[in-house]
């Protein structure tokens, strides 16, 4: 199982997931995406403490997913990403997965399902396209 976690733009794996990913999944210092170990950086800040706007953060997204579909044989567990250092809230960030449509070796957290599900999807959809 790949774990997949936030990371910065630079690399700097010090706090949270990232942490846990460089000590034990082998992530890899200065690599702020992609594939590491048996982990994979997915970009959420530019560097530490300074949060990538949702758009942008869509993009990394997007990339990962495709990363996945083109990997079937991986399995992936993807954190809270955003939901941390970044600042974000899970109804910010799962929109973005959802809205890519499901990816079978792909494994969300339950936060995710819940800001969707028991939320409500239309909310976020109206709140991400307010984002700017």
């Amino acid at each position: 199982m790949i774990f997949v976690f936030g990371s910065n733009l630079k690399g700097i794996h010090g706090a949270g997931a990232a942490a846990f990913a460089h000590k034990y999944r082998g992530a890899v210092w200065e690599q702020g995406e992609g594939l590491q170990g048996d982990s994979y950086a997915l970009p959420t800040c530019s560097e530490p403490g300074e949060p990538l706007d949702l758009r942008s953060i869509e993009h990394y997204i997007s990339r990962f997913l495709n990363f996945a579909k083109e990997h079937p044989l991986l399995e992936f567990q993807v954190t809270a990403i955003g939901c941390g250092l970044a600042g974000y809230k899970p109804g910010q960030i799962a929109p973005l997965f959802f809205k890519h449509g499901t990816v079978e070796n792909v494994w969300l957290p339950s936060r995710f399902f819940r800001a969707i599900y028991w939320i409500g999807y239309d909310q976020h959809s109206r709140d991400f396209a307010s984002d700017s």
